[in-house]
């Protein structure tokens, strides 16, 4: 009876965050209220609050669940057979391919983003620690392979994250999509080429 309760709220707080992501794309985050969320699923706020105790934790709810579909991507990626730069260049355009599509196509989603970064912080540290870690795990089996030379490979991993922020990170997509700089395919190059081997001097 209490695995049947647990699936049961399991999948009503799937369907509240489902409904509020909908809503946030059609009406925008600070336009919709817990009880706009209520109404479509047909209960009561109060019911609503049964599940998530603010109209920020479904916010986080929400951002939650969509940088969760970034990393489970990015995971996949990480984790198929072939040489590491592949899989490397892979990761990166994935991300920057899916957290376009997500928020900065979609003003009202934009706006989420921007709230998630100054109240659900911890969310976002929690995805940009996610992505740094995925990248590290397919710049480790590079530097085994022999295809990439790292020394600290947390430091790598880092240093090609913070390389890529500018395609990373949603309000720097938007901010800089028609300011001069590198594409992405040769921000990729650069910190491929400063992951592989050093040609050393005979």
């Amino acid at each position: 009876m209490t695995l049947i309760s647990e699936h049961t709220e399991t999948d009503t707080r799937e369907r509240i965050l489902v409904v509020a992501e909908r809503l946030f794309r059609q009406i925008g985050y600070l336009k919709t209220t817990v009880a706009d969320i209520a109404k479509e699923l047909r209960m009561s706020p109060a019911n609503v609050y049964r599940f998530f105790d603010s109209k920020k934790s479904i916010h986080e709810g929400v951002a939650r669940r969509l940088m969760g579909e970034v990393e489970l991507e990015a995971q996949r990626i990480a984790r198929t057979p072939g040489p590491a730069v592949v899989r490397l260049r892979e990761v990166m355009t994935t991300v920057n391919r899916m957290n376009t599509e997500r928020y900065v196509g979609d003003n009202k989603l934009h706006e989420m983003v921007e709230i998630a970064m100054q109240e659900d912080w911890d969310v976002c540290v929690a995805h940009m620690e996610m992505i740094a870690g995925v990248i590290g795990e397919v710049i480790a089996h590079g530097a085994a392979t022999g295809e990439f030379e790292v020394k600290d490979l947390q430091l790598a991993s880092l240093c090609a994250c913070t390389a890529m922020m500018r395609f990373f990170h949603p309000q720097m997509i938007a901010q800089c999509a028609t300011k001069p700089g590198p594409t992405i395919d040769e921000m990729i190059d650069f910190v491929i080429a400063g992951l592989s081997p050093r040609t050393r001097p005979n």
